[in-house]
């Protein structure tokens, strides 16, 4: 479905005319329906590749290399029809869904009009496809969310709004960049939950941006680690936990926190802390 080879983003100062390569010659393939996480720590090129897929990257900025939507070459295609493609093969669900939507207008109006826009739907298929996606999303309040504006909603509202808009097109290919960053945890596994059921339902593929090595691997096919602009390693998570091949990736699974020490269960780990008989002494 995608398929990048050798992908390079190299940027120049506008004042000195200096160049300096962001992406260093990544590679990697997405199949129809699968998920690729893309892991690292911030600055790390993640959400720059996501940009040069869009065709978005920075002003004056050069990319090299092949980037293939189902057998099309994005980097030699039209800006015609790369905003045909952006309309209906590919779908950015940013971290911020504030920033995806306008604040002066009803939410409604992000999903009514982008679907009549973009794909000649009448106003009244637009709107009741988008009461419908909203249910799907496990919005049962439609009429209400459909005409709030985006400060009269939460932030996993919004987003929850943000991947109903996503998928209304039937896209070919998800990019997913941090799309839970802003939401408090329980939402977070809420909203992943949402999206990896909507992948699946919709068959769609996905690259799923995050620096939560364990929140990739529960909605991923495959992880690739991703360091200074270039990707370290790619493998299942499996393969990424229990066999990681460079230091950066081992450095990454022992930096995630944990609630209890590895190889204790809650229960014992408080009785062994002496916390369980504290309680019950008090």
């Amino acid at each position: 479905m995608l398929k990048i080879e050798n992908l390079v983003l190299t940027v120049t100062d506008p004042d000195t005319g200096q160049e300096t390569e962001i992406l260093h010659g990544n590679s990697f393939e997405l199949a129809q329906g699968q998920a690729l996480g893309l892991v690292g720590e911030s600055g790390s090129g993640k959400s720059m590749t996501l940009r040069c897929i869009l065709g978005i990257e920075p002003s004056g900025a050069r990319v090299d290399g092949s980037i293939e939507l189902d057998g099309t070459d994005l980097l030699g295609a039209s800006g015609e029809a790369l905003r045909r493609i952006r309309a209906n093969d590919l779908a950015l669900i940013a971290q911020n869904p504030h920033g995806a939507l306008n604040p002066v207008l009803p939410v409604g109006r992000f999903l009514v009009e982008g679907m009549s826009d973009a794909r000649s739907m009448s106003r009244a298929d637009a709107e009741a496809k988008a009461a419908d996606l909203l249910r799907q999303v496990g919005i049962p309040d439609t009429e209400r969310v459909l005409h709030s504006y985006p400060h009269q909603l939460s932030g996993g509202m919004l987003q929850r709004v943000v991947i109903a808009g996503a998928i209304s097109g039937d896209p070919k290919v998800l990019l997913a960049d941090e799309p839970t960053t802003a939401l408090d945890v329980t939402t977070q596994a809420e909203v992943v939950a949402i999206l990896d059921e909507k992948r699946r339902e919709h068959g769609l593929s996905m690259i799923f941006v995050t620096h939560d090595l364990d929140l990739a691997a529960a909605v991923c096919d495959r992880l690739a680690v991703m360091r200074d602009g270039e990707i370290l390693e790619i493998g299942t998570p499996e393969e990424i936990r229990d066999r990681p091949r460079t230091e950066y990736t081992r450095a990454l699974m022992d930096a995630r926190p944990l609630l209890y020490p590895e190889g204790h269960e809650p229960a014992a780990f408080l009785s062994s802390t002496g916390s369980v008989d504290e309680e019950a002494g008090s």
